[in-house]
């Protein structure tokens, strides 16, 4: 039985994102994952690997920028916060017409911590 998980699923959990679900198919992509940090806020550095899971996948033509929605949970249905990245801010960063640091703060504006 062949249990490689491929694409951009299997990308985000090389990259240690634990996902519990991602749909990559739709006008959205609905990522959903389990911290590594189940405190009372979001990990940056790891929305910052998710985020770069998808940045790589754009520059290799293996996802079409799509808005990013994700749920970060500390356990099952216990929702540490949410966040989520427009497909317009990936292009933007891809083509340098903004700058890393600006593509992390749009990102991070969007953040709600707590119980969704």
């Amino acid at each position: 039985m062949n249990d490689v998980i491929s694409g951009l699923e299997g990308e985000l959990r090389s990259n240690g994102i634990s996902v519990e679900s991602v749909d990559p198919t739709g006008e959205t992509v609905e990522l959903v994952y389990l911290t590594a940090f189940p405190d009372v806020s979001v990990n940056h550095q790891e929305m910052g690997r998710a985020l770069r899971t998808f940045i790589e996948a754009a520059e290799h033509d293996d996802w079409e920028p799509t808005r990013v929605e994700a749920t970060v949970l500390r356990h099952d249905d216990d929702v540490q916060g949410t966040w989520y990245a427009e497909a317009e801010w990936f292009r933007q960063y891809i083509d340098y017409d903004i700058s890393g640091e600006a593509f992390s703060e749009r990102v991070i504006e969007t953040l709600a911590e707590g119980e969704q």
